[in-house]
């Protein structure tokens, strides 16, 4: 037993670890650990099965995933055309209660994928101003409910697997209602402090494309000027590659040569003028599918792109996909697209083929944007079952009439046999790293029941029995929580942390939710690091912020948000 004890603290170190070592492969870092467990024979077979087929996890990845129908229709779009207004202040608070209402009810992610171009291309106000508190309000919202954030199924799912009980509908409601309430008033006084960051062309339509002059091209021989590339439609010629030599600025007397690489920037929708032009050849046109499947994506943290460039990596072969053209946080691309080397955050359009959304890895790699992408849109009846259905289902698991586990399997049939849904969007969009992170913790937790770890920490916390010490430790957990959340992600921060918070509590004799609660909360409190949370990745390079700025402004609204955590938790939920 001691020797069980010994491996599961080394395997549970190396986790941690890793995930701070390897920010970018938390799932790598899982599923070692999972591999780990099961060689080390420190769990059984029944705890591996259950770990995966744990009713809150399940219940995520099904909310998950009947969240995409909603994405599909015109609701978000509609919401986002009637939010921004010429009074920047009306803006404001018709932005953060959008943001704060959707984001309890749907991934947020999605809402801020829906609501960022709106923002990015709004003739009234700075995007800057208005981006960092998208972000922020969507992390708020989703504190209100139980299905707000994933931070909080995964919270609940690790309840069920270690009580056998199930956190309720409205169980993070009150404290999220003061959070929301605090640091929306501590981020209306921090607008002072946003940055007002011109949105020129170069950064908010400003996306290189990269274009070919075939050997026999009519362009060749004739000058910028006379071939009229410099009359084209919001997109402008910012250099040329000539055998390794870079021309730029580009003079409109340059006289065209055989290979030449144009590259272009400026309004990606802009893109087929090119094709008016005989010879000139965008980088993807190969795939035949540029006239109607273009895709906008940003590039996750995690992913195999990242450091290396389109060339190297085998890119059409690996997503059936060919990079268009790219943007990355206002600065200027320069060179061929694919020498360009890739950074977490860069913005790509792609050309996509028939298999691109049944691949799996698209998910692991790429934040799939709205806005470009043709993608397949609801409408009529069927955008009335994808939201009717949803709302009726989350009302009915609300109030306690139908199980929301059992009713989100039912939505999701019908969504599956009306086509509201493909089994192809299914595939393509499942949380599979979700998964495997929250699976593998679980299974962590377990070995350390297993191997007597909580049973000694229980008998050692239980020596000290003063009030003033379980208030003392529920800050600890609160703290490290935050702190791992701000550097190795949300959901990992959640799960890695529940089974201390757990054991802690028990260790104390006390009720164990005070701890569960903090660490949902601390899981969710990410404000500082613009890569701790993904909305905050993707606003990050969108308003062209700098890491200063969110320091600036997300650490007075981390200490009001963890202020009314350790104040309004043990009133809610006392010891």
């Amino acid at each position: 037993m001691l020797f069980d004890a010994y491996i599961t603290l080394g395997i549970f170190a190396l986790t941690i670890l890793g995930l701070i070592v390897l920010q970018k492969r938390p799932v790598a870092v899982f599923g070692a650990t999972l591999v780990a467990l099961i060689a080390c024979d420190l769990v059984t077979k029944n705890q591996l099965l259950t770990s995966i087929a744990n009713p809150g996890l399940i219940t995520l990845i099904l909310l998950m995933l009947c969240s995409l129908a909603l994405e599909k229709t015109r609701l978000l779009r509609v919401i986002a055309s009637k939010t921004i207004v010429d009074s920047y202040y009306s803006t404001w608070f018709r932005l953060f209660g959008v943001t704060t209402f959707f984001s309890s009810i749907l991934n947020n992610t999605a809402v801020v994928a829906t609501l960022l171009s709106p923002i990015r291309n709004n003739p009234h106000h700075f995007a800057s101003k208005l981006l960092l508190p998208l972000s922020y309000a969507s992390i708020l919202g989703g504190t209100l409910t139980l299905i707000g954030t994933s931070t909080n199924l995964i919270v609940n799912s690790m309840y069920i697997e270690a009580s056998g009980k199930s956190l309720s509908f409205f169980s993070f409601t009150a404290v999220g209602a003061i959070l929301v309430l605090c640091c929306g008033v501590a981020m209306f006084f921090c607008n002072r402090m946003l940055p007002s960051i011109e949105q020129n062309k170069a950064t908010s339509e400003g996306y290189f494309i990269d274009a070919k002059v075939s050997v026999d091209s009519q362009l060749v021989g004739y000058s910028v000027e006379v071939n009229g590339l410099r009359h084209l439609e919001s997109l402008f010629l910012v250099e040329i590659v000539r055998e390794g030599r870079l021309i730029s600025p580009v003079s409109p007397s340059e006289i065209i040569h055989p290979s030449d690489r144009l590259i272009f920037c400026g309004d990606i929708t802009k893109l087929l003028q090119l094709g008016q032009f005989s010879g000139l050849e965008i980088f993807a046109e190969k795939t035949g599918t540029i006239n109607s499947n273009l895709t906008e994506v940003v590039i996750r943290q995690e992913s195999l792109l990242v450091g290396r460039t389109l060339k190297t990596t085998g890119f059409r072969a690996l997503f059936d996909a060919a990079v268009v053209a790219i943007r990355r946080d206002g600065e200027r691309v320069s060179g061929k697209l694919g020498d360009v080397v890739i950074r977490s955050g860069d913005f790509l359009v792609l050309a996509v083929g028939g298999d691109y959304k049944s691949r799996t890895n698209i998910n692991k790699n790429f934040l799939t944007l709205s806005g470009v992408e043709p993608e397949s849109r609801i409408n009529g009846w069927k955008a009335w079952l994808s939201v009717g259905g949803f709302v009726t289902t989350i009302i009915l698991a609300a109030v306690g009439v139908l199980d929301l586990l059992e009713g989100l399997v039912l939505l999701l049939g019908s969504l599956l046999f009306t086509r509201c849904l493909t089994t192809n969007e299914i595939v393509r969009r499942f949380p599979v790293d979700i998964w495997l992170v929250v699976s593998s913790a679980i299974l962590l937790s377990n070995a350390l029941v297993n191997s007597g770890i909580v049973e000694f920490i229980g008998g050692f916390i239980g020596q000290f029995n003063g009030p003033q010490y379980v208030y003392t430790a529920l800050i600890l957990v609160y703290l490290i929580t935050w702190i791992m959340t701000e550097f190795v992600t949300n959901n990992a921060a959640a799960a890695l942390m529940f089974p201390i918070g757990y054991t802690v509590a028990l260790g104390f004799g006390v009720d164990v939710l005070p701890f569960v609660m903090a660490v949902a909360f601390a899981a969710s409190g990410s404000f500082i690091s613009p890569y701790g949370y993904q909305t905050n990745l993707m606003v990050f390079n969108a308003g062209n912020y700098r890491l200063n700025d969110f320091v600036k402004i997300g650490l007075p609204i981390s200490v009001v948000y963890a202020l009314v955590v350790m104040i309004f938790v043990p009133v809610f939920f006392p010891f």
